[in-house]
């Protein structure tokens, strides 16, 4: 396969001219593209399924049948980005149905960042839990909806082709999980330091 010559494609889609690269034996664009692409499906994974070891793996699966398609990669059909969370969602979404609802909050390890106070890891760690918590207590597709457009910042557009729906029921997908959200972590305010901050 021979590299297509650069046009508002490629410029549109960098990822793509890397993935072919990697298609045609550069190891380099593999690794920069996974050094990439890697944080952001992780942190997707990780917020949809609420488990760093299932995060893990359906990220290195996501990644694995990217490498398998990038011969076949066809610019301009769709971008590297929005093709690989689609993959990792329907992963997600197949690792919510096997297992069932929900994942201990005990289960879940929050990282922690020397260079925060005691204070300040422990009030983030309530923040995210609670989070997590009110997360996890969303339906399948609220949840996803909700981690793409308002943790993960992607547009509408692009979360309608992630999860195959129309913009129209992303936004109402996102509005009521935002809504359940706040619904959810609104009583929790005071204890969770929000008053308290200064910014």
């Amino acid at each position: 396969m021979t590299m297509p010559a650069s046009n508002d494609a490629d410029r549109a889609d960098p990822d793509a001219e890397l993935l072919l690269r990697y298609a045609q034996g550069d190891a380099a664009a593999a690794r920069l593209l996974t050094v990439q692409l890697t944080p952001r499906i992780f942190g997707h994974a990780y917020r949809v399924l609420g488990d760093g070891a299932e995060a893990e793996d359906v990220t290195q699966d996501a990644l694995m049948r990217l490498w398998k398609i990038a011969p076949d990669w066809r610019i301009g059909e769709a971008k590297v980005s929005t093709w690989l969370y689609r993959v990792v969602a329907n992963l997600c979404t197949d690792r919510l149905r096997k297992r069932g609802r929900g994942v201990a909050l005990e289960d879940i390890a929050e990282p922690a960042d020397p260079t925060e106070s005691a204070e300040a890891r422990l009030q983030r760690g309530a923040r995210q839990e609670a989070l997590q918590t009110a997360l996890d207590e969303l339906p399948d597709r609220q949840r996803q909806a909700v981690v793409l457009r308002h943790i993960d910042g992607l547009a509408n557009p692009e979360i309608a082709a992630i999860l195959d729906i129309g913009v129209e029921a992303v936004e109402s997908l996102t509005a009521r999980g935002k809504r359940a959200l706040a619904k959810r972590l609104g009583g929790q305010r005071d204890a969770l330091g929000y008053d308290d901050d200064k910014t």
